[in-house]
Parts: C-alpha cells; structure tokens; sequence
C-alpha cells in the first residue's frame, strides 16, 4: 500500500504499528520517525497541497481533525475523490481505537488489535499505580501563552496528569481547550507549569518570561522552581508517544 499522513499523531500511529515503510509522503510537521525525514512533504498539517498528495498516488490518506481548521483537508479530499479516514481522538481509549482503525485500513486488522492491546494494557498499569499516591499534585498546562490557551477536561492531558499521579487545574472546564487569562491561572495556583506550546521546539520556550506576569513570582509552582519546559511532541499529539510523555512527566513531577 501507498500511505499519505497528513497530520504528525497520524504517521506516529503508523510507526507504532510497525508499517512507517508504507508511508509513501507526509505533512510538514511530522518528524517521528527519523526516517520520515525523507519522504516527500506534502505541506502543513492546516494547509496540505492536495496536488502534491494526488501525486504520490495514494492507497489512502490519513487524515485528521484534531487542529480546528483541517476540516478544508477534508474538502479538498473529497474534491480530488482521494481515499482516506479520518482521526480525531480527544482520550486515550479513542487512541487506543484508532490504533486499531488504523491497523484494519492497512490490512492488519490482527497487528491492530493487538498494538490497541498493548497501548491500553500500559494506560491501564499506570492507572494502578496513581490510585494507590495520595497526595496528587497539581499541574498547570500551558499551550500557548498570549492568549493563553490549555487543556480542560476532555483532553488526554487532562487524562496523563491523572495517569502521573497528578490534577490538571482546569479539568473543571468541560472542554478540549480552554482561553484563559493569567489572573485565573494565578487564582488556581498550581504546584508545577508544563510549558508545552503547540508547534514550539522547547528551546524556543523561555520559562524566565513567566516571572514578567504579574503576581505570578507568588504562585506555588513558580516559587518552587516547578517550571517545565517539555517537548510539545510528547504532549501535544494524540499518538501513542503520549506515553512516552507520560513516563517523563512522572520523573519530573517527582524529582
């Protein structure tokens, strides 16, 4: 099969299957694997050039909507009558599902299901181990910083924190993505900040510019040294390498 990802969780299911030899072009954005560095790039994750992606004669397309704006992807799709399906996990277990989705589209409905297996299996053990810690620190995610955007309760970070033994301070708004302001973050006062702004490499991150906010040299986190700055690729994709976040997200919250 001829494979085109256009969204970074999308080529990240792909590997996690074993199959990333069938991807045949990707989006911009993705860069997990390594070797998909190579493959010709068919635009970013909001704006794909669907000629180019026509052009590598795709057996399917995974497509996604997990960014709010990929819907014209899917429009061009139709319009060009490429094959494809559409992801757009906001929890784990839809993860777990997709894993599974994936697996079938590719003609391995068995290696799906078992890959969906393995994946829920470890969700499942770190979920043993976080109901046994008692004191459950808070965290404060920050997506983006002016607005502020970050997670509420129907996102899987909500889910990761609870999975480290820790709250997410927004998970009382019933939503994927909350905007906020820096007084409410202050108010909520959290024992760590993850920085993990969408589509930044954590060198471009500067933890010192949350010391300029005012009234924030006060909070919890900030006074403890509890800032994170953390690679927005382990966090901010709905792919298996949450996982991988997940595991450092632990460490760091109990060092």
């Amino acid at each position: 099969m001829r494979i085109v990802s256009i969204c970074p969780s999308n080529t990240e299911i792909v590997e996690y299957l074993g199959k990333a030899d069938l991807l045949v072009g990707v989006d911009n954005f993705s860069d997990w694997p390594k070797s998909v560095l190579q493959l010709p790039k068919v635009g970013p994750d909001l704006s794909i050039d669907m000629e180019k992606v026509a052009a590598l004669e795709p057996d399917l397309v995974l497509a996604s909507l997990s960014v709010p704006g990929m819907e014209k992807n899917i429009t061009a799709l139709d319009e060009k009558n490429l094959p494809y399906i559409i992801l757009n996990p906001n929890s784990l277990v839809e993860i777990g599902e997709d894993i599974r989705k994936v697996g079938i589209a590719l003609g391995s409905e068995e290696l799906g299901e078992e890959k969906s297996a393995e994946f829920l299996r470890e969700v499942v053990t770190f979920r043993s181990k976080a109901s046994d810690q008692i004191n459950k620190p808070t965290i404060y995610w920050e997506w983006w910083p002016k607005p502020i955007f970050t997670p509420g309760a129907v996102n899987w970070l909500t889910e990761i924190s609870a999975l480290a033994g820790a709250e997410n301070v927004f998970a009382t708004e019933d939503v994927a993505s909350v905007q906020t302001d820096w007084d409410d973050v202050k108010m909520r006062n959290p024992d760590h900040i993850c920085m993990v702004w969408v589509g930044v490499k954590e060198e471009k991150m500067n933890p010192k510019l949350l010391l300029k906010r005012p009234g924030w040299s006060e909070m919890k986190a900030i006074r403890s040294g509890n800032i994170h700055v953390l690679e927005e690729s382990l966090f901010c994709r709905p792919s298996p390498r949450l996982l991988e976040g997940l595991r450092k997200l632990v460490d760091v919250i109990n060092r």
